[in-house]
């Protein structure tokens, strides 16, 4: 299981992603460019002292992530999409697909996912933060796979 943030905005948002993700044993690709200066400085309060623990690849293109991501599955999160996240069976090589917390992603992103899920909400509402949004989709996606850490040891 992995994340994928396509041109993050917002470095205390992709900073809790990276936190989270070396918290629950998750690779985080960063799909360049950022619209912020990238370095540990974006994310040292987010971040916290998980930077050192992330597990971080950065693509300097959406052709270049595309070209390393093999056969593992895109799962789009988008307010577009009709397919509720907790709808899916997730497997255990999907990448997480987060698009831009101003923008989204663009059209031929969208369409280059394999599947497209959204968080159903109120009607009232337009979305959640993007980090909390990541949380839940990865929880769900973390519950059905079975690779949740160890915590027996705990």
């Amino acid at each position: 299981m992995q994340f994928a943030l396509y041109q993050p905005d917002i470095p205390p948002n992709t900073g809790t992603i990276i936190r989270m993700a070396a918290c629950l044993n998750i690779k985080v690709n960063i799909i360049e460019p950022c619209g912020f200066p990238f370095g540990e400085k974006s994310f040292r309060r987010a971040g916290m002292d998980y930077i050192d623990q992330s597990k971080i690849t950065r693509h300097k293109s959406w052709d270049h992530f595309k070209e390393s991501i093999g056969s593992s599955r895109l799962i789009l999160l988008t307010t577009k999409a009709t397919v509720a996240y907790t709808d899916i069976s997730y497997q255990d090589d999907d990448i997480i697909l987060l698009g831009r917390e101003s923008a989204g992603v663009p059209e031929d992103v969208h369409k280059a996912a394999h599947k497209q899920v959204i968080i159903p909400m109120t009607p009232e509402t337009r979305s959640l933060n993007v980090a909390i949004s990541a949380a839940m989709v990865l929880g769900e996606a973390l519950r059905q796979t079975n690779l949740f850490p160890d915590h027996t040891g705990i």
